[in-house]
């Protein structure tokens, strides 16, 4: 059976999306999924994403890591769905679609695709750190000089230590500040196991925990990651984050079968 497939990025974070409408697609097929996100002996992707009928909005957004596994929600990947479902003419240039964690509402404009990001309602320290949860978990750990850090190295002794260990781990992000509302991210993400070019729900987490640290008085941050450019804006009210929007373009690369 051959399987029609699409190739997005959204800032180097690339996905294999597919159309299943039709529910053709075996989702318990952990092992193909992996495959099909190897590099070497499938396409190539940090996850593979499935869009589906909803009963009630646009469409419904599945996501697999590369490693095979169903995961938490992914925003990159959820900017890439939008681009997606409006190629398939779905949409037009406003949606709203279920996924993992709930509803999220999203625009496009021009090349650029805004998208809703849950709330955050509670931010907690570790150590000289944060967690915090903006559909998928994260660690932020500011830093000097982020380009020296060894990611995959230092990622992984934080997601897979003490702190995670029985949490089912967690997204680790290093961060620098360049000026008052920039900063500088690297992201070790779980289920790829390994730094990608670029995290959504990544750099909205930085974009809060810089805020939440009174590094910066702007609610308007600019985010650059190793693929490019991202903007996260959000309203603030009595320690709850609110109005999250993760801006940055979402790119189709290529169609195939395979």
């Amino acid at each position: 059976m051959n399987l029609e497939f699409f190739k997005y990025q959204g800032t180097g974070n690339d996905f294999v999306l597919i159309d299943n409408r039709n529910q053709l697609f075996n989702k318990n097929d952990n092992k193909h999924i992996n495959k099909l996100c190897d590099r070497k002996f499938g396409i190539g992707a940090d996850g593979l994403i499935l869009l589906e009928k909803s009963n009630k909005y646009d469409f419904k957004m599945i996501y697999y890591n590369a490693d095979g596994n169903e995961s938490s929600m992914c925003g990159n990947g959820g900017r890439c769905i939008v681009a997606f479902a409006n190629k398939l003419n779905i949409i037009k240039n406003k949606t709203t679609f279920e996924a993992i964690d709930g509803l999220h509402y999203a625009e496009i404009t021009d090349s650029k695709i805004s998208l809703q990001m849950t709330n955050v309602d509670s931010v907690s320290e570790v150590g000289n750190d944060l967690f915090l949860n903006t559909g998928s978990p994260h660690h932020v750990t500011f830093t000097e000089n982020v380009n020296k850090i060894n990611i995959k190295e230092k990622g992984s002794a934080i997601r897979y230590g003490k702190i995670y260990k029985d949490k089912g781990g967690a997204n680790i992000n290093f961060v620098e500040q360049i000026n008052n509302n920039t900063f500088k991210v690297r992201t070790y993400e779980r289920g790829v196991e390994d730094e990608t070019l670029s995290c959504g729900t990544g750099v909205t987490a930085v974009a809060i925990a810089a805020f939440e640290l009174k590094k910066t008085n702007s609610n308007n941050i600019s985010l650059q990651t190793e693929g490019g450019l991202l903007e996260v804006s959000f309203n603030t009210n009595n320690d709850r984050y609110n109005a999250i929007f993760l801006k940055g373009p979402a790119t189709f690369v290529f169609k195939g079968k395979i």
